[in-house]
């Protein structure tokens, strides 16, 4: 998925009721392992778990959770379906089911599996209409998928609608998602400013702004919008990826980017709800390539690839830097 999900917690928070089969020590752990990027051992953990009591809808839910980390769509999408057999009813089990399926209907470029990711997110959002993360899902899936498999701007829009309901805030950014995908982009950062004026108490909003003018390639309001979000929780390792690319794309500070990018490398986890390793690796090419070391940059984008081969920018700047070389 495009934007950032959730935390952990609010996960735990989300699935207190159907965690209680598991112990609290083992959810404590596994929290740590999760958090850490340690999937191997949480994986361990579960599966522990599980040998106990195979009923345990909330170890096969992390169990699933750990291999979308790992992008083995296929054990997480049977560990995801064993916890919905335990608990049909799970709003948040049918999300990551969905996701579950996206990532494997991207990666084998399935039609049929896209309807089944338009199915699980309905199923979310029907089990549970008040499951925002669901609700966004749902409306990021009605406005990128072609017609033919669901894709629907009318229908993305009455998503739109509900999540302003009850959450204005959020309501905010999901409208500006749907805005940018009609064109209406000045529309959007009027959202956005609206959702900035509400101060967000979490940094996961700031950073989803700080991705569109990314893309926008405005580093100045990327790192306005990073200042802001330290302001709410200054230690949170994310902005040292943010604050490097803000850098690099104002060409100001590169010392200083190139500190951050590798701090991130070197101290966060991979995870799909984070900036992967990848772009870090994508953005510190650039980064000499703004210094003119053509030959640090090119070894940046190769690694940015060898960790994410899909990585079309990474891919472009690399030919280009080889036609140069040579």
């Amino acid at each position: 998925m495009k934007r950032l999900f959730g935390s952990i917690a609010v996960c735990l928070i989300l699935l207190l009721p159907a965690a209680r089969a598991a112990s609290a020590d083992g959810l404590s752990a596994i929290q740590e392992q999760f958090e850490a990027g340690n999937y191997s051992m949480a994986m361990n953990t579960l599966r522990a778990l599980i040998s106990q009591n195979p009923a345990d809808a909330a170890a096969h839910y992390w169990l699933g959770r750990c291999y979308v980390e790992v992008s083995d769509y296929d054990n997480a999408i049977n560990e995801f379906g064993k916890a919905l057999q335990l608990t049909p009813n799970s709003s948040v089990y049918h999300e990551w089911l969905g996701r579950a399926y996206g990532g494997k209907a991207d990666r084998d470029r399935s039609f049929l599996l896209a309807r089944r990711v338009k199915k699980e997110f309905l199923a979310a959002v029907q089990a549970d209409g008040s499951n925002i993360e669901a609700r966004r899902d749902l409306e990021e899936y009605l406005l990128d998928a072609p017609w033919i498999v669901g894709g629907s701007n009318e229908d993305a829009l009455e998503q739109v609608n509900e999540i302003s309901k009850l959450d204005p805030m959020i309501g905010h950014l999901a409208r500006a998602d749907y805005l940018n995908h009609v064109g209406k982009g000045d529309q959007a950062v009027a959202e956005y400013n609206a959702a900035l004026e509400m101060k967000p108490q979490t940094v996961g909003p700031y950073l989803e702004i700080a991705d569109y003018y990314a893309g926008q390639n405005n580093g100045g309001e990327v790192e306005k919008i990073v200042d802001a979000a330290a302001q709410v929780n200054g230690k949170d390792p994310r902005l040292a990826f943010y604050r490097g690319q803000a850098h690099v794309l104002s060409g100001t500070n590169l010392t200083v980017a190139e500190e951050d990018l590798k701090s991130y490398l070197a101290s966060s986890p991979q995870r799909t709800d984070w900036p992967s390793h990848a772009a870090a690796r994508y953005w510190l090419g650039r980064l000499y390539e703004k210094e003119g070391n053509k030959m640090a940059a090119a070894e940046q984008y190769r690694a940015a690839l060898q960790l994410d081969p899909r990585r079309k920018d990474a891919r472009r700047q690399l030919d280009a830097l080889e036609k140069s070389l040579h």
